[in-house]
């Protein structure tokens, strides 16, 4: 099967906290904001005033793009 041929899932709309960030990531708070800083990274969204959240399917993208680069 070529990647074009393979069937497309579901995009899983949801907001991730940091926590489940730095699990996906491996990174730690520091190096998340880091990489965000420097546009490496998706942005926050602003859930309050003290909380943030990620769209996971800015992450997952983010994951998939960074595994893409090794090839």
């Amino acid at each position: 099967m070529t990647a074009q041929s393979l069937p497309t899932q579901p995009v899983e709309r949801r907001i991730l906290r940091r926590a489940e960030v730095e699990a996906k990531t491996g990174f730690k708070r520091a190096h998340i904001y880091n990489l965000m800083k420097a546009g490496q990274f998706p942005k926050a969204i602003r859930l309050g005033v003290r909380a943030v959240g990620w769209d996971a399917a800015e992450i997952d993208q983010w994951i998939e793009d960074r595994l893409n680069e090794r090839t």
